[in-house]
């Protein structure tokens, strides 16, 4: 059997359970992210902070993991991945549980931050699925592995509230750790080992992830168009918090909950995304997707006081992130198969950085103005991706090169 042959048969072999696993993986471990974004009100009135002291929170975290995906990420490439896995899911679970015992605001910044770092075992579960999966097929099974995680970061809102409601908000951060110690052991004993594709040292795969920027522009694309999206979708689910607590609404921190499960009806376009990538509309549809976000938005901010209005606008919002995000994916895993998981690193440290950007514009906005400004501010940048879509001409080049090769 040939070199090039023995990985197609691995990636045939690829179990359903397996899929099902990393999906279920990537979305408890992502969730750690998200877990704050509806317990923001609880958390200004037991550290008696602020509004814009509390979103805090939420730029570290998503900060943390912009951090992670630059330092972590890339030895995905280096570190045999069940074992790298492993390391990470025990620093998240010790991490966690600081943040559930934290006597102050600080220290819980702090957890905080080391938690969404270490967090990124999702992103590089995702690659690694990509490599396991048939060309004719990554982007279904990169989909439905996607779906798992994209429900991780909706339903996490749902699951942070009931808990808090029940137990009290600590009981959150301390059932993620425990959940996470678990996952440790489970994933270091049910993932197939995948040999590093890199012989890098540390500090060259890190000149190499940079290197990556300089030589792939469909990448420095198609980061920017998400960090658009992500930067609007977090201004978004950090703020609406806020406003469900407030009159005319006056929610409990379970009702909060449960109208974060609403928009996880967002999560079901993923296997589609997947699909229609696979039949290379990835392209075409981005600006689609980024011209329905602005549009929800839009319409949320005028339905601020109808529920069922601004309940319809959360899941458009996350059916256009969520397709934007697969249809990123799918452009960047054809780049260079030996560094998916450096390219990764890139795609999602920049996008995350857009949503530190847009969580904390969105806190500042809603405590400068009201809710109008903070969809106003959200909506302008998906517009301003389709705007920035109209001048990619990086795969007309391409068609032109493919050709002139034939």
């Amino acid at each position: 059997m040939s070199a090039t042959a023995q990985p197609n048969t691995q990636q045939r072999a690829l179990p359903g359970r397996l899929v099902v696993l990393l999906a279920v993986s990537c979305g408890l471990t992502v969730a750690n992210l998200y877990y704050a974004q509806p317990l923001l009100e609880t958390l200004r009135r037991t550290f008696q902070l602020q509004d814009s002291t509390a979103g805090l929170l939420i730029t570290l975290t998503q900060l943390g993991y912009a951090a992670g995906m630059v330092f972590l990420v890339p030895l995905g490439d280096r570190i045999e991945n069940s074992r790298l896995v492993s390391v990470l899911l025990a620093v998240t679970a010790l991490a966690m549980a600081a943040g559930g015992l934290a006597p102050a605001f600080t220290v819980l910044l702090a957890a905080a931050l080391v938690a969404g770092a270490a967090s990124v075992v999702a992103q590089i579960l995702v690659p690694y699925a990509a490599d396991l999966a048939p060309d004719h097929l990554r982007g279904a099974v990169v989909g439905k592995v996607m779906s798992g995680l994209l429900a991780g970061i909706l339903l996490s809102r749902t699951v942070g509230s009931l808990l808090a409601d029940v137990a009290g908000w600590r009981a959150v951060y301390l059932v993620s750790a425990a959940l996470m110690a678990v996952l440790s052991l489970i994933l270091r004993r049910a993932l197939p080992r995948r040999a590093p594709t890199s012989t890098h040292s540390y500090g060259a795969l890190l000149r190499s992830t940079t290197s990556l920027v300089a030589v792939h522009p469909r990448l420095r694309r198609r980061s920017f168009y998400h960090a658009c999206m992500f930067a609007a979708f977090s201004a978004f689910w950090t703020t609406i918090s806020y406003v469900l607590a407030a009159a005319p609404y006056n929610y409990s921190q379970l009702q909060i909950g449960l109208f974060a499960f609403v928009g996880a009806a967002g999560a079901l376009v993923a296997p589609l995304a997947g699909r229609l990538a696979d039949r290379g509309l990835a392209h075409g549809l981005t600006p689609v997707a980024c011209l329905l976000a602005s549009a929800a938005l839009a319409w949320a901010g005028l339905t601020a006081h109808q529920i069922v209005a601004l309940a319809a606008a959360a899941v458009l919002l996350d059916c256009a992130v969520q397709c934007s995000l697969i249809f990123g994916q799918h452009i960047i895993y054809q780049l260079d198969a030996a560094a998916r998981a450096r390219i990764t690193s890139v795609y999602l440290a920049t996008f995350f950085i857009g949503g530190a950007i847009g969580s904390q514009l969105g806190t500042l906005a809603y405590h400068w103005g009201d809710w109008h400004a903070v969809t106003l501010t959200a909506a302008a940048f998906p517009a301003f991706a389709a705007l920035a879509w109209t001048t990619d001409r990086t795969h007309t080049g391409r068609k032109r090169r493919a050709a002139d090769t034939a």
